[in-house]
């Protein structure tokens, strides 16, 4: 893997950025595939899932070995750790592939179309799991307002379906090394061996 030139962005620079979309990320042998609720400005800006200074979803892939060297969360993603999250089975989408600064803007139609999108998206590319990575977002989405962190009862297709925290910065609920311990789980589930840490 290789480093990217860093990126900086101004607060008027990133605003230009709403309703950009991010392609997903994906390849030919998805086993666990991540969905976030929608991008962010700096996602949409480097055109790089989770990608902002405070985002631990990077972090947390690399302290549960799932990624053998940190994926920068500021830069705009490099070929080689695109290649070698594919590589290892792993996928990105969101439920919502319109960038906003705060998840909070989406309506909820969006998230109720972005639901179905997603499930088209699993029944095309058939992961192993799927972890929906936003507690509320998926209760909104789904329509399971009652619905709790963790496996739930219902799968789409043969995909075993998650639902674990925002690994954003604004979540004040999870740490690195909380998600990390989750994704420990999920890439079990998905038949993902780790890399030693």
């Amino acid at each position: 893997m290789t480093a990217a030139k860093v990126a900086r962005f101004t607060k008027a620079e990133l605003q230009t950025f709403y309703g950009v979309d991010v392609p997903d990320l994906v390849g030919p042998d998805l086993r666990l595939l991540f969905c976030g609720i929608n991008p962010g400005l700096w996602t949409a800006a480097t055109q790089t899932h989770f990608a902002s200074p405070n985002n631990r979803f990077y972090p947390a892939l690399h302290a549960a070995g799932l990624t053998d060297q940190l994926i920068s969360r500021s830069d705009p993603i490099t070929e080689d750790d695109r290649a070698h999250l594919i590589e290892r089975g792993i996928g990105i989408t969101n439920i919502v592939n319109k960038a906003t600064a705060r998840a909070d803007e989406l309506s909820r139609e969006d998230l109720h179309e972005g639901a179905r999108a997603v499930e088209a998206f699993v029944l095309e590319h058939q992961p192993k799991v799927i972890a929906i990575l936003g507690v509320t977002a998926y209760r909104t989405a789904w329509r399971r307002p009652k619905a709790a962190r963790g496996l739930q009862d219902e799968a789409i297709g043969g995909t075993e379906l998650w639902v674990l925290g925002n690994p954003s910065g604004l979540n004040a609920h999870e740490t690195v090394e909380s998600l990390a311990e989750d994704f420990r789980v999920l890439a079990g589930a998905a038949g993902i061996e780790a890399h030693e840490r």
